[in-house]
């Protein structure tokens, strides 16, 4: 662990302290080395000029981000946060505001939750739960032990939270997830009147970070961290691209990684599990890419991955089942209404279904391969199941709901745009050869056998007349595909979390490919560097 350094006055700037909680307060940041004391403007060793400089450069303004920038300026240091998107967040501010924090905290208390931090250490390295088993235990002990002071930052940064726990669907024992208030501007929210709490908590630690002088530039792409030599020596800053403008940022003692994760990067993703191909989707987009530019950026000056186990568990929190469908976008909880900033980019609600009873599923050849109800890793791994195409081995290809106009009455759809995207992601027809023959999608690689298609759904409706499936025992299927018109409606499950990242140890330092760790120099900081306007 560094030594404390004296900033300008200031309060000891503490790694612990600065990092662990700052990363803690948004789980996923990670920061790496820091450098001298260069003014802006100046040039390094190898030869780049600066156009801005501080003590701290935060890439990423969303949950881990934000919270990161406020720890550091609360310890003295100057902050610029650069990301991509035009406004901040992330994922979190279309997420449920959903926050994993117990040991024991003030509102635990008042709830009569029993909880400590070794309570939720224990609970986090359990063998026989598929989300805890793989975790790396050092981390888990510096994660326990802060999550009461991080309840605490997040209250004295302005963070509400509705005092009423969730029941927590994994490897928790006791009541540890808390949901935050949603922002009240209904416009700064993206995703309004669905329960996007999650803005509560990142605009709430926008304005504090804002309050207290955090320096934000938005439309800011990171496109590379910047060390003294490729993979040895000393981070000094970053790179971004803003609008065709290139844009370098001296960070004196460090630069932290909040970027997110991996899920929108394809080729990337496919490291971890070489099924996740082209078709599925990334959730919140088309607010969020999220495109692994930090773990790229790092294992670039050569950090390491790590705890990758966690990203290729067969479990719903990497991939999920879409609760709307017949939209490019169809994640489980989140819609992007009508009146949302995004809509001209999603272009659809998606239908909201209600009961899986009302269709089947098939796959990119027309088969039903699955249980339509169930929603479990089996499902998921039948969906991205080898179906024969000699052309595409890896992949599941497109997954596709098909049900009649019975189904529609049921579920009292509007089949029609704004609430399906007819451009490539929801079809209709009269029969079902010619439902098949309609489906024409990107990553439809070839067409759908009328005949398939038509032998499946005669099938099903044999089963429903049986009252048993006797190809995936989906309980007592209920309803025959019958009345026209047919419709086809994309279903292909999408992705969710990243579990894995780039490694740390328990000070967050980035540790490298040899298992050193990136090299960290605090140094004073240099009240003459340029003052950057935000954005």
């Amino acid at each position: 662990m560094s030594k404390p350094t004296r900033t300008s006055g200031k309060a000891e700037v503490n790694r612990r302290n600065f990092l662990a909680r700052g990363a803690a307060a948004g789980v996923g940041a990670v920061a790496i080395a820091g450098t001298g004391t260069q003014e802006a403007g100046a040039q390094t060793g190898n030869g780049i000029k600066w156009d801005y400089a501080a003590d701290v450069v935060v890439i990423g303004a969303g949950v881990a981000g934000l919270p990161a920038a406020i720890t550091a300026r609360d310890n003295g240091a100057s902050v610029i946060v650069v990301d991509e998107n035009f406004d901040i967040g992330g994922r979190g501010i279309l997420s449920g505001g959903r926050v994993q924090v117990g040991g024991g905290h003030a509102l635990q208390q008042k709830l009569g939750i029993k909880d400590t931090p070794d309570m939720l250490f224990d609970d986090w390295v359990r063998f026989d739960h598929s989300e805890s088993r793989y975790s790396d235990r050092d981390l888990i002990r510096v994660f326990a032990d802060e999550n009461v002071p991080t309840y605490d930052f997040l209250i004295e940064n302005g963070v509400e939270f509705i005092e009423k726990p969730i029941r927590s669907p994994d490897a928790s024992t006791v009541d540890r997830i808390f949901v935050t208030k949603e922002w009240h501007i209904p416009s700064q929210v993206y995703a309004p009147r669905r329960g996007r709490n999650g803005s509560g908590l990142v605009r709430r630690m926008e304005e504090s970070a804002r309050k207290k002088g955090v320096q934000i530039f938005l439309k800011h792409k990171m496109t590379s961290i910047v060390r003294e030599k490729h993979n040895a020596g000393r981070v000094l800053g970053i790179t971004t691209i803003a609008g065709s403008n290139a844009v370098n940022i001296q960070a004196r003692k460090g630069v932290i990684i909040a970027t997110g994760g991996h899920t929108g990067n394809v080729n990337f993703r496919r490291i971890f599990d070489p099924r996740l191909t082209e078709e599925y989707q990334q959730a919140c987009s088309p607010y969020v890419h999220q495109g692994a530019d930090g773990e790229l950026a790092a294992m670039d000056i050569g950090a390491s991955l790590w705890s990758t186990a966690n990203q290729t568990a067969d479990e719903a929190a990497q991939i999920t089942k879409t609760r709307h469908i017949g939209c490019r976008w169809g994640y489980s909880s989140l819609v992007y209404e009508p009146d949302s900033p995004m809509f001209q980019q999603a272009r659809a609600t998606g239908l909201t279904v209600r009961d899986w009873q009302n269709m089947i599923f098939v796959n990119q050849n027309g088969k039903r391969f699955w249980d339509e109800t169930d929603g479990s890793h089996g499902f998921f791994n039948a969906a991205m199941a080898y179906n024969g195409d000699k052309t595409k081995l890896n992949g599941g290809g497109p997954i596709w709901a098909i049900f009649d106009a019975d189904a529609v009455t049921r579920e009292k759809w509007k089949p029609e745009p704004p609430h399906v995207d007819r451009d490539g992601y929801f079809f209709s027809a009269d029969t079902i050869p010619e439902l098949a023959a309609n489906i024409k999608n990107p990553y439809q690689k070839a067409p759908i056998s009328g005949a398939t298609l038509q032998e499946t759904v005669n099938r099903y409706n044999g089963f429903v007349a049986a009252g048993a499936d006797a190809d995936f025992k989906k309980p007592t299927p209920l309803y025959k595909i019958e009345k026209p018109p047919f419709y086809a409606a994309w279903t292909t499950p999408i992705l969710h979390d990243t579990l894995t990242g780039i490694r740390t140890n328990t000070d967050s330092q980035v540790i490298d490919i040899r298992g050193e760790i990136i090299p960290v120099s605090i140094a004073p900081a240099n009240r003459k560097a340029a003052s950057p306007s935000t954005g």
